[in-house]
Order: structure tokens, then C-alpha cells, then sequence
């Protein structure tokens, strides 16, 4: 990306760099103002020549594509699925050559458009696929481009300055000051003399110049010409206003026929010059008025008439009389087809009306619901909010409101989303509209980071909307139970048990067969207000309903949730195949920011199972999409546990810092603490520091958190024995022995076993500690299995019982070894040593020196993927999968997959 501020040469260099580009093929495209409201409108333009290798893509894909640029009858495009398949169309071209784009005044362009084209930036890896963007600095409005490499022009120095000045033509000033000449030259370090002769009477006006305009370019042939004609330029206003000013001033000096043609210009398409030339015969004025402005530098004529500079463009908008800037725009209404353009074509009636119009306002309401349909949400926005401003009644102009504030939510706006919202307060109409408004403020308060709200608001709404819209109440008590369990304790206004014990008393329609975020929210709802035992067979239902139930939607808040029934019945085989499907369908859907969610509960499923590279795999990836997506990677704070098991502890503290004070002090995301809480705990069971590990443990067991407070229980009761507290263990224990039995799982029945074992009498705890073994031997809790030979092993030791002993600690430690949990594995070494064997210590596993897309690709390739399934995947194009995949066999020695597969070993099995 090339940024700076107008006219510091942003559009010459990307010329430059097209004309330099030698056989490279290149697409171009610009950003104009007057076009930013219609959606993928630069997109297409860009992409027209491609069009035609649209049935290459992948379904979801090519449904994608078509759908945001109109030419299929689909479901309204995902902005990041219409990315990726941008990425995926360019990445078809350049099997014929290498492909540059170019994109000027990318500030300009239409949300939907730079967000694509910035997703593609961030995905560009060695893909034969260049992308420049030269973006204007400082321009209102204008959304942000994050995460792509940037250079930011600055002015001319002085030396470099003089030597522009002294080549124009036609100035009153050449030569010039060799006095001013020779003094640049000294501070630069040139040489004395200068080929260019400069005369020495004008030298204090070109420092004048040189000053004035920072080095600008653009501002220093401007004033120059301005020096040329008489006057020098004015007082230090900002650069841009002042070289506006100075294109007003030569715009005015035109003839009226050809300021009133340049109007029209200013707000034309500016890829149709049929209407433009259709609107000015309309307004009486002829082609050659156009000569004028054409004689004066002011616009070029090939291939179609266009501004000079946009500068030009904004000074003659600008300057116009607001009645003569509504008469061009009706003008433009007329000459725009009704068929071919409509958007167009209502966005100029829109600026031709003045006062109240319900017959332009519903015509902007069709073309909003047009842009909806192909994903257009910016564009779909801006026409409501000035279809609402132009609507007489005041119900239907607050119903246009709130369609224009659920617009900008969808594309992140929560600024001008709240300000919408805002205007529907004097009517906001029927039940579902208020409820509707109020969805939005919970909403915006989540995005805002203050999701403690969000129950609070969402449960009277839906109270009072059930009777009207019952799904739309559900939607909204799901919603509401997505942030209470994020938030917890820290809610607002309202408690977690309020939320659940209203819910389940709400007049729902108990006749509908309900959907599965219904079983979802009433399992949950169950275990929160009314126990355990009565939520079992409910949390059963739940787990059962997202294996084999029709998922049509994948994304928030269903990902934030689905892995909590299993969870709170140890039930590993259940939660993996649920974050599974979840994970699968989000990838063929291209729901990103889901699939990110999804990918952290994975991250846990491959611990639990001792994959902790699998995990890290599924950690990074998380992490690649956030910056996929523009957004900041989470951190170490999102891995803590993985931290945590592999002994990392300076890591695990930056992570579980972050995660209690900022996530849940801050933002009030309690499940990130308790998160951190556990973490710790494990942390300080594998270095056998029981106090410590019981401190930690009390935080989360006295929450006891859907999910997370069960699978803690184990813990309390291991930490609380070791440290001497038989209150506290006894109690933990208590409640593990009512769930464990509930659920009846393996996990569960075997971490039951192993806690009476740590409580039990001698006679009883050996077959207790078999028990648990047994059990947990029928499951994938690698790192339970492991815990409980090192317990039992360690029991075995204190009486004595050497050869026994050793056979259980040296399975612990190869176990905990072999997955990389090396406090764990520390503990059993010494314990083994205590016990008469040396175990010697093992070096971590060979990281290869991978960075984390390498590591993703090297297993799926491992693991038998192709080229083309990594790529679909990972989100990337198969000219990325084929230059990891060769820096991979390079730093590993190797030439095939089948070392490759060999090299890699469990992680592979785990794909």
C-alpha cells in the first residue's frame, strides 16, 4: 500500500510501476467518490476481464462472486467468502503469467470492494500475484486498510524541489535564483553549479514555494503556475484545501457552459460517458463546451473525459450552488437506465430532492434491498439513511433507520450503527421492530466491549416481543445466553441464573419442533438454574442435536457455545466430533470468524488427547485468520492451558495476565479468567506445588462454570489431598462423585475413580487406581490417562512397592514425554528416580525451525492432503501450499511426502 497526502505523486508512481512491469500483465482500477456507496462496484471492474474463469472456482465460491456482482439468483455474499474467492479467481489467472493490480484512490472505493481486495492482500504469499494501492492519507470516512506492508510518500526535498521547478515550462521563474539553487545544493551536499541555469530575482519566491508546499509535487507546479500568472500562493491553510482552492480559482475563470459540463462531469459514472453526454444534452449543454476546460489542463479526453486530478473533481463538486448541483443530479437520474443501473439511478434522485419524497425514498428502499442481495452492505446502509431521511411517516422512516443500523452492524460500523439506532427512538414502531432495535444495542454493546450488558438488554425485549415473534424472541434469548456464559459473574443488571430461570418460564410455543439452538439454549438453561441432575438427559439432547441436526447456521453465537454440553459430561468423543462438523462446515462455508472460534475448542480437544503440536496447529491457524481478517491475533492468551502443559512458564503468565485482567477484568469475559485459573492450576500440578495449585483451583470451583467446572473438580480434589485440606477435597469430591455418575462416561467414571483413590484407605485405593486406568483407557484424555499412572505410581512408591511403582511412573513419564507436557513429565522423572530407575530427560521435540503456516501445511500434506484441499483449507491459493511445502523439504532434508509423513509421525494421525 502507497499512501500519502494529495498530489505527493501516489498515481504517477503507480504508473511507473504498470509501465515498468515489462510483459506482466496488469489490471487497473480507482477509486471515485461519487461511486463508494455501490457495493463490489470496484471489484467487478477490476475482475471483468477474469469473468470468465468464474466456473473454475469452487462452488460456495463461485456462488460468492456471482451473487455480490448480480450475475446469479443467490443468498446475499459473505464479505470474507467473496474475498477468498477473489483470491482464488487471481490465483486461476496467473497459471497463464504473473498478474499485477493496481488500485488508485483506494480510499474511495466501496467498503465492500477495498475489504475483498485488503483480505487478498493479507493472503498474498508467492502466488505470481502483485497488489499495489495508492490510498489518500487523512480522507473522512475512508475505512481502514490494516495489515498489509505500506509506504508512505513524503515531499521532495529542497534540492529535489528546485531541480522540479527549474524544469517546468512556462514560468515566470526559469532561470531562477541561482541564489536559492545554490543553497539547496550546499544543505544537500551537490555540487556548487547546477546544469540548470537559475537567475538570481526570484530566489526568495521559490523558497517561498518550496516551504509552502512541503515538497508536494502536485503543489509545486501548481504554485509555480500561480507565481507564473502574478500571484504567489496564500496563507498557510493544510495543503489540500489550499491546492482545492487553487483549482476552484481556474475552474472559475472558465466559461459557464463549460463549469456547468464540468459539474456534470464531477458526479457522472465514470466509466459511461453515454450518460454523461446524454445528461448534458438534457441541460442544453454541447460537447464543445468541453474544449475550455480541455485547453486549460483541467480534464483529459482519452479514452472518455476525466478530471486532471481528483482535486480537480472535489473543487468543482464543491463549489457548486446546491440547486444547480440537484439539477445535474436529475438530469443524471434520467439519463441513467432504469434496468442497468438502479442503484445509480436512485442515488441520483435521492440528491435531486430537496424536503420529504416517499416515492424516491421506497425506490431507494428497492435498490438497498438489491444490494443486500449481493452482500452489499455499506451500499445497502447508506441508501436506507437517506431513504429514511427523505420518508414523510414517521413508523416507516424509523423501520428504515433500524434496517440502516442492522447494515452497518454487519460491516462492523458500531459507531454509525448507534447513531442510526438512535433516530427510530421518537416511533420505534411495532413489538418486533422495538425488539429488533434492541438485538442491535446488545449487539453494538458487544462489539463495543461490554458484552456485560448484553443480558440486560436482550431479556425484556424478547419477554416482550415472544407473543408476537417467537423465533425472533428465541434467537434473542440465545443471543443474551451466549454472553451471559462469556461474562458470568460479571454481568450487568442482570445474573446468569436470572437469565436461565427466565428463559424456561417464557411462554414459548412448546408445539414447533425446535431448532437446535432451542435444545441448545434449554440444556444449558436447565444445568444453570436447576442443577446438574435435571440437565443431563437435556445436555444428552444438545450434543446429540449439533452431531446429527441441519446446521444452516454456523456462525455466532452457536461456535462460542457447542462445546460446552460436552464438555460438562466428559464426554471427549462427543465434543470432538461436534467441533468437528462445526469446524468442516464453517470451512466450506467460508464463515471465518466462526471457524476461529471453533478452532480454540479444537485447540483443546488435540490437548486433551496429548497432540499438543496438533494443538499448537490449530492455535496458529486461529491466529492466521485473525490477521486474515484484519484483526489482532488473541495470543497467549487464548492458549493458556497448552502453555500450562507444556511447562512454559513465563509464557503462561504474560497469557494469564492478559487473560484476568484484561479480558476478564476489563471486558468482563469471565470465562477467559477462569480459563486462566485452570491453567495455573495444571501449571502447578505438573511442578507438584499443591498450595499454590489449590489457590487457583478455589477461583474456578467456586464459580463452577458450566463445562469448565466439572473437568476442574479432579484437580481441587488432587491439590486439596496433597496439601492436607480434606474439607475442601472431600467436598469437591462429593460433587464429582453426584456428576460423574450422572453422566456415567468413561472420562467421567475414571477421573471418579482416581479422585476416591487419592481420598481412600490402602485397602481400597489400589482398585480404585486400576478402576480409573480401566476407564480412561476407553477414552482419548491422553493427558488423564497419564495423570492417573503417575498418581498411582506415586502411591505405589509411598508403600513401598519399588517394582510396581516404576512400572506405572515410567509409563506416565514416556507418556508425558512423548506429548511434550514437560512439568508433568519433570515430576514423574523424579519420582522414577526416587523410585530406583533413571529415566534420562528427553530434549523437546524438533521444531524444525517451521514457522506456524509451514507446520499446517507440512501435516495436512503429511497426512495425505492435496495441493488443493491445503489450500481450500487454510484459505490460502495452491502457489502458497507449493512454496511452504518447499521451504519445508529443504529445512527437514527431505524430498518426498512419505518422509515427510514419516518425519512428522502422531501429528499426522491426529488430521
Amino acid at each position: 500500500m502507497i499512501s500519502g497526502e494529495a498530489g505527493i505523486g501516489k498515481t504517477r508512481l503507480l504508473k511507473y510501476a504498470a509501465e515498468s512491469a515489462g510483459d506482466l500483465r496488469a489490471a487497473r482500477v480507482a477509486g471515485f467518490e461519487t461511486e463508494s456507496q455501490l457495493g463490489y462496484a470496484a471489484l467487478h471492474r477490476l475482475l471483468l476481464p477474469f469473468l470468465d474463469r468464474l466456473d473454475t472456482l469452487p462452488g460456495p465460491q463461485r456462488e460468492a462472486l456471482g451473487s455480490a456482482f448480480g450475475l446469479v439468483a443467490a443468498p446475499p455474499a459473505d464479505r470474507f467468502r467473496t474475498g477468498l474467492a477473489t483470491l482464488t479467481l487471481l490465483s486461476e489467472v496467473v497459471r497463464d503469467g504473473p498478474l499485477m493490480c493496481f488500485v488508485d484512490d483506494a480510499q474511495w472505493l466501496d467498503r465492500e470492494s477495498l475489504e475483498a481486495l485488503a483480505f487478498v492482500g493479507r493472503r498474498l504469499h508467492a502466488d505470481g500475484v502483485g497488489l499495489v494501492l495508492g490510498v489518500r492519507d487523512g480522507e473522512p470516512g475512508a475505512p481502514p486498510i490494516d495489515g498489509l506492508p505500506t509506504i508512505r510518500l513524503t515531499g521532495l526535498s529542497d534540492a529535489d524541489a528546485t531541480r522540479l521547478l527549474a524544469s517546468l515550462p512556462d514560468t515566470s521563474f526559469a532561470p531562477a535564483a541561482e541564489g536559492s539553487a545554490r543553497a539547496s545544493r550546499q544543505r544537500t551536499g551537490l555540487p556548487a553549479t547546477s546544469p540548470v541555469g537559475l537567475g538570481t530575482g526570484t530566489g526568495t519566491v521559490i523558497s517561498r514555494i518550496i516551504a509552502d508546499s512541503g515538497g508536494n509535487p502536485l503543489a509545486l507546479c501548481e504554485f509555480a503556475g500561480n507565481v507564473a500568472g502574478g500571484a504567489l500562493p496564500t496563507a498557510p491553510l493544510p495543503l489540500g484545501p489550499r491546492l482545492e482552492a487553487h483549482f476552484q480559482r481556474q475552474v472559475d475563470a472558465l466559461p459557464e457552459d463549460t463549469k456547468s459540463l464540468l459539474l456534470v462531469l464531477s458526479v457522472a459514472p465514470s466509466d459511461d460517458p453515454v450518460v454523461l453526454w446524454l445528461a448534458a444534452a438534457a441541460l442544453g449543454l454541447s460537447a464543445q463546451a468541453l474544449d475550455a476546460a480541455v485547453a486549460g489542463g483541467i480534464v483529459t479526453t482519452h479514452p472518455h473525459p476525466a478530471f486532471r486530478h481528483p482535486l480537480i473533481r472535489s473543487a468543482v463538486h464543491s463549489g457548486a450552488a446546491p440547486g444547480e448541483l440537484r439539477r445535474v443530479h436529475q438530469a443524471l437520474a434520467g439519463a441513467t437506465d432504469r434496468d442497468s443501473a438502479p442503484d445509480r439511478r436512485a442515488w441520483h434522485l435521492a440528491e435531486a430532492v430537496i424536503g420529504l419524497d416517499e416515492d424516491v425514498a421506497a425506490e431507494l428502499e428497492r435498490v438497498a434491498e438489491r444490494a443486500r442481495g449481493r452482500g452489499g452492505y455499506a451500499a445497502r446502509a447508506a441508501f436506507l439513511v437517506r431513504a429514511a431521511e427523505l420518508t414523510p411517516d414517521p413508523r416507516t422512516r424509523a423501520a428504515r433507520y433500524l434496517s440502516a443500523a442492522q447494515a452497518h452492524l454487519v460491516i462492523g460500523d458500531t459507531a454509525m450503527a448507534r447513531s442510526v439506532l438512535d433516530q427510530t427512538e421518537p416511533d420505534p414502531g411495532t413489538p418486533t421492530a422495538r425488539a429488533t432495535a434492541q438485538r442491535l444495542r446488545a449487539a453494538i454493546e458487544w462489539l463495543r466491549g461490554r458484552a456485560v450488558l448484553a443480558p440486560s438488554i436482550l431479556m425484556p425485549a424478547a419477554a416482550e416481543v415472544a407473543a408476537f415473534d417467537g423465533r425472533l424472541a428465541r434467537d434473542m434469548v440465545f443471543e443474551a445466553l451466549a454472553s451471559g456464559m462469556m461474562t458470568r459473574d460479571r454481568t450487568v443488571g442482570m445474573t446468569l441464573d436470572d437469565l436461565a430461570r427466565q428463559a424456561l418460564t417464557m411462554p414459548w410455543d412448546r408445539s414447533a419442533r425446535p431448532a437446535i439452538p432451542d435444545v441448545v439454549m434449554d440444556a444449558y438453561c436447565t444445568r444453570i438454574a436447576e442443577g446438574y441432575a435435571a440437565a443431563v438427559p437435556k445436555l444428552r439432547d444438545s450434543v446429540e442435536a449439533l452431531l446429527t441436526g441441519d446446521l444452516v447456521e454456523t456462525g455466532m453465537p452457536i461456535a462460542l457455545m457447542a462445546y460446552v454440553g460436552a464438555e460438562d459430561l466428559w464426554d471427549d468423543r462427543g465434543h470432538g466430533a461436534v467441533m468437528e462438523r462445526l469446524a468442516a462446515i464453517a470451512r466450506s462455508q467460508g464463515a471465518l470468524q466462526a471457524l476461529g472460534v471453533v478452532l480454540y475448542a479444537l485447540a483443546v480437544n488435540e490437548l486433551w488427547a496429548g497432540r499438543f503440536d496438533r494443538a499448537e496447529s490449530c492455535y496458529d491457524e486461529a491466529d492466521e485468520l485473525a490477521v486474515a481478517l484484519g484483526t489482532v491475533p488473541k495470543g497467549p492468551s487464548h492458549r493458556v492451558e497448552l502453555l500450562a502443559w507444556q511447562g512454559r512458564r513465563a509464557e503462561l503468565l504474560v497469557g494469564t495476565d492478559d487473560a484476568i485482567n484484561r479480558w476478564g477484568g476489563q471486558l468482563g469475559f469471565a470465562v477467559m479468567a477462569d480459563n486462566a485459573y485452570h491453567a495455573l492450576t495444571i501449571l502447578e500440578l505438573g511442578a507438584a506445588n499443591y498450595p499454590e495449585a489449590l489457590a487457583w483451583a478455589r477461583l474456578g470451583y467456586e464459580n463452577d462454570a458450566p463445562g469448565q467446572g466439572n473437568l476442574l473438580l479432579p484437580d481441587v480434589v488432587e491439590a486439596a489431598a496433597r496439601t492436607g485440606d480434606p474439607a475442601t477435597a472431600s467436598a469437591a469430591l462429593a460433587r464429582l462423585t453426584e456428576r460423574a455418575s450422572l453422566s456415567g462416561t468413561p472420562w467421567a467414571l475414571g477421573v471418579l475413580a482416581r479422585s476416591r483413590a487419592l481420598m481412600a484407605d490402602d485397602e481400597q485405593a489400589e482398585v480404585l487406581y486400576r478402576e480409573a486406568v480401566k476407564h480412561l483407557a476407553d477414552t482419548a484424555i491422553v493427558t488423564e490417562q497419564a495423570r492417573t499412572h503417575l498418581l498411582f505410581g506415586e502411591w505405589l512408591s509411598r508403600r513401598r512397592r519399588r517394582p510396581d511403582a516404576r512400572t506405572q511412573l515410567r509409563t506416565a513419564y514416556e507418556m508425558f514425554t512423548d506429548m511434550g507436557a514437560a512439568g508433568f513429565a519433570e515430576r514423574a522423572r523424579l519420582e522414577l528416580l526416587a523410585a530406583g530407575e533413571h529415566a534420562r530427560k528427553r530434549g523437546a521435540h524438533a521444531a524444525y525451525d517451521l514457522t506456524p503456516q509451514e507446520k499446517q501445511v507440512a501435516v495436512l500434506a503429511a497426512g495425505g492432503s492435496t495441493n488443493t484441499e491445503i489450500a481450500g483449507r487454510l484459505f490460502i491459493t495452491t502457489s502458497t501450499v507449493e512454496y511452504h511445502l518447499n521451504k519445508v523439504f529443504r529445512k527437514l532434508d527431505i524430498t518426498s511426502r512419505r518422509q515427510l509423513s514419516a518425519l512428522l509421525g502422531d501429528a499426522v494421525k491426529a488430521v
